[in-house]
């Protein structure tokens, strides 16, 4: 009996999504394995010039889960990885390029003001001088300000500018990503989820927190929405204005009733999108990602 097609899932904690990713993988008569891209390696006495744990040749494919923490030249070997693999023929989802778009937010908010998508007014720079200036202008104006990490996930690190104040430069690598606060109390705090694969949206929700922070991970509760109308097509613009294979794009309404991109995921979590559509997130993902797979 011929050998299953192994599929690489990179990741450092396979956890609920790593077991979905397996579940769907094997469903398509492939093999998962899981690794940490930490543990990959440029080796060039190799054929390929890759040595990837758990593969004696190239994966048929790779799902990247998650990019752990590291130096900037832990991160730019562990990126080097997918670039390699996808050089090699091997389609990695989502792409080095394309994580490398969406993890740092700055280039996302710059990649999403050109494509013309509308966005919170942002601003990201080095000096402390240049982000007080912002703050002062926009507290001036009656606008609150958000302070982000500039690589960051699931609401850590955030927080509202209060009293004019900026967070000391250590706790954000002196790097400042700021962000017109949107106030959606009226309504109750609350943002969307567009989950997009291949172009397409499969599903959205919108999140409601106790908070202006409305993150699954910090505890909102889910709700599905229909997937349509300017909601899918804002989302649909936003991935494909990073090149994204799938994304998590979050959106927020101004009391004006525009919407907004927030942010565009390009390793997005789904387990409360999961909890409320009706479809197997991960099966979708691989069935559209992987249409040729035995």
């Amino acid at each position: 009996m011929p050998e299953a097609p192994k599929v690489l899932v990179a990741t450092d904690d396979a956890g609920w999504h790593g077991r979905r990713l397996d579940a769907a993988l094997i469903a398509r008569g492939l093999e998962p394995v899981t690794a940490s891209l930490r543990d990959c390696r440029i080796d060039l006495t190799r054929p390929s010039g890759l040595a990837i744990p758990g593969f004696d040749r190239l994966p048929h494919a790779v799902f990247v889960r998650g990019i752990s923490g590291g130096s900037l030249e832990q991160i730019t070997l562990r990126l080097d990885v997918l670039h390699g693999l996808q050089a090699l023929g091997v389609p990695v989802f989502n792409h080095g390029r394309a994580i490398e778009k969406s993890v740092d937010k700055a280039m996302t908010s710059l990649l999403l003001h050109r494509a013309g998508i509308p966005t919170p007014p942002t601003w990201a720079c080095e000096s402390r001088e240049q982000a007080q200036a912002v703050v002062d202008a926009e507290t001036a104006a009656g606008h609150g300000v958000v302070v982000k990490p500039l690589f960051g996930s699931q609401g850590i690190g955030v927080q509202r500018v209060a009293d004019r104040q900026l967070p000391p430069p250590e706790g954000l690598r002196h790097a400042y990503y700021l962000q017109r606060f949107v106030d959606t109390s009226e309504a109750g705090w609350h943002d969307y989820r567009v989950f997009v694969i291949g172009r397409e949206v499969a599903a959205a929700m919108i999140r409601r927190g106790s908070d202006w922070i409305s993150n699954v991970a910090q505890g909102a509760r889910c709700e599905a929405v229909p997937a349509e109308g300017e909601l899918a097509r804002l989302a649909v613009d936003a991935a494909a204005a990073l090149d994204m294979d799938y994304a998590g794009v979050d959106l927020i309404r101004e009391r004006d009733g525009q919407l907004m991109v927030v942010e565009v995921n390009g390793i997005p979590a789904w387990r409360g999108l999961q909890s409320v559509c009706g479809f197997d997130v991960a099966q979708q993902l691989v069935d559209r990602l992987l249409p040729e797979a035995a």
